[in-house]
Order: C-alpha cells, then sequence, then structure tokens
C-alpha cells in the first residue's frame, strides 16, 4: 500500500513538474526587469494621486448616499488597484507568446511532451506575480502613510485580510483564465492588436479598473454580477474594504473557484480546437 501510495506521489509530481519550472523560471527572470518596475511605481504613484483627487473632489467632504460606500473606502479600493495592478489588469499580456503564434514558432512549443495551455497559463500567472511583487509594497507603503482621508484604512479585521489574499489569488486565476481567450482568438485571426484591445477595453471597465462597481448602477452591477470581470478586482476589494465581509465573502469567493474551473475547462477545449486546425506554413 505505501509503494503504491509513493508511486502515485511521484506520478503527481512528475506530470506537475514541468508547469512548476516554468512559473519558477519565468517569475525569476521577470524580477530581473527592475527598471521597468520603477517606471511602473512612479507611474501608478501618478494614476494613484490622480484618482484620489478625482473621488476627493466628487464627494467633496459629504459622507456620500445611502449604499454609497464612503470616500475613505473608495480611496482605498483605488491604492489597492495600483498596488495590485498588474496582478488583476487583462491588457498585460505576453507579447512573446503572441509574436509565437503570429510569426509561426509555436511549431517549437507543440513539440514539447506537456500540455501547452497549462504550460501557458503557468508562464502568464508567474509574469502576473513577479511584476506585482517588484510594484504592490512600496505603492502599499506609500499609501499607508498618507494623512487622511488621502492614504488607506487597515481592512475592518483579520478574517476581511484574509479573505482579501485569497480572493486576490483566486482573481489573477480568473485573469489567467480569461487571458487565454486571446490566444486562442490570435491563433483564429493571426493578430493580437484587434483581440488584445477589444478584450483589454472592455474589461478596464467591467472589473471596476475605471469606475469602481459600486459606484455603478444597480441595474449595470446585477448584469456585471454574471459575468467574471468583477471577480477579477472589484469583489478582492471589497472584501477587503469589508464591504463583502462573513458568509456573503465567502459565497462570493465560492463564485469565483466557479469561474476557475470554468474558464479553465472551456479556454482548454477552446485551445485544443484551435491547434488541431493550425497550420504552419514554411520549411
Amino acid at each position: 500500500m505505501s509503494a503504491v501510495k509513493t508511486r502515485n506521489m511521484s506520478t503527481i509530481t512528475d506530470i506537475v513538474r514541468p508547469y512548476a519550472s516554468m512559473f519558477r523560471i519565468q517569475f525569476i527572470g521577470q524580477l530581473q526587469y527592475r527598471a521597468a518596475a520603477w517606471a511602473g511605481i512612479v507611474t501608478q504613484f501618478f494614476f494613484g494621486f490622480v484618482f484620489v483627487m478625482m473621488y476627493s473632489a466628487f464627494y467633496g467632504g459629504e459622507a456620500g448616499a445611502v449604499g454609497v460606500p464612503s470616500l475613505q473606502t473608495i480611496i482605498s479600493y483605488q491604492w489597492l488597484k495600483q498596488a495590485f495592478l498588474m496582478m488583476v489588469v487583462l491588457w498585460s499580456q505576453d507579447a512573446d507568446l503572441l509574436n509565437q503564434i503570429v510569426g509561426g514558432h509555436v511549431a517549437y512549443s507543440l513539440c514539447r511532451p506537456v500540455d501547452l495551455y497549462s504550460l501557458w497559463a503557468a508562464r502568464l500567472l508567474a509574469n502576473r506575480a513577479a511584476r506585482c511583487a517588484l510594484r504592490f509594497a512600496p505603492v502599499l507603503i506609500l499609501a499607508f502613510v498618507l494623512p487622511a482621508p488621502y492614504g488607506m484604512i487597515p481592512p475592518p479585521n483579520v478574517e476581511s485580510g484574509l479573505l482579501f489574499i485569497v480572493s486576490l489569488l483566486l482573481g489573477a486565476l480568473v485573469a489567467v483564465g480569461m487571458s487565454m481567450f486571446l490566444y486562442v482568438l490570435t491563433f483564429v485571426t493571426l493578430s493580437s492588436v484587434g483581440p488584445r484591445l477589444f478584450i483589454g477595453a472592455i474589461a478596464d471597465f467591467a472589473t471596476g479598473m475605471i469606475i469602481p462597481i459600486p459606484l455603478m448602477p444597480d441595474w449595470l452591477q446585477r448584469a456585471l454580477a454574471m459575468t467574471p470581470f468583477p471577480h477579477i478586482a472589484d469583489l478582492p476589494f471589497r472584501i477587503y474594504s469589508g464591504d463583502i465581509a462573513g458568509a456573503a465573502a465567502g459565497a462570493a469567493i465560492g463564485v469565483q473557484v466557479f469561474w476557475v474551473i470554468t474558464l479553465g475547462i472551456t479556454g482548454w477545449l477552446a485551445f485544443r480546437v484551435v491547434l488541431r486546425r493550425t497550420v504552419v506554413q514554411g520549411g
């Protein structure tokens, strides 16, 4: 019995090893781009201050209507958005993979004895994690030291903080699942520009990166709730502030898990279909 269990564990390890190795290699590789990270930090500081000033003027010192988040909550939402931007935005893609598809170099990747969808998903997740790791700490440190109401406030309790971390990680997986459809579309259209701009523009609005979803009309909030977009960034940020807490937060995280599984399965199937129809011309 022990030998069988050991053999099964060894088999699982052998299956997972290529994807874990890709994640590790890509993560370490992305950590080398420190100059780009500092440029991104400065940019995110700038846009963070712009959004904070804009919402401060919008609220005008008023507490807000019933059901509308407070100014401090919205400002924390904005700083979280800037700190974890590279983890949740859909316009941040791997240009090398897109060029492989358009240029036909994907043929070399197809020769590898691994599942290409899972390999690329691991690579995308590593890219997001590394870029976020280089940027989030300076943004959060500045946001916490700023005076009220321009700075961040901590989560209302430890439970909200822990659930925020879980939800943020699941949100990154949802973002990767949706990003993989961009690569599917690139196989079909042989151009990454159109799908990338189209998906990026819709996602920026639907994830709450332009206007926080709690400030949108009720009918639009209900419509977006039936899509995976709010579960990428809006949900983790609202769990952090305590706007969604307790059983409601647990149920919302359950919906995130549903979208991770659904997008993963449908994306994998779509990827298999386009790969079967892929033709690489040339010698």
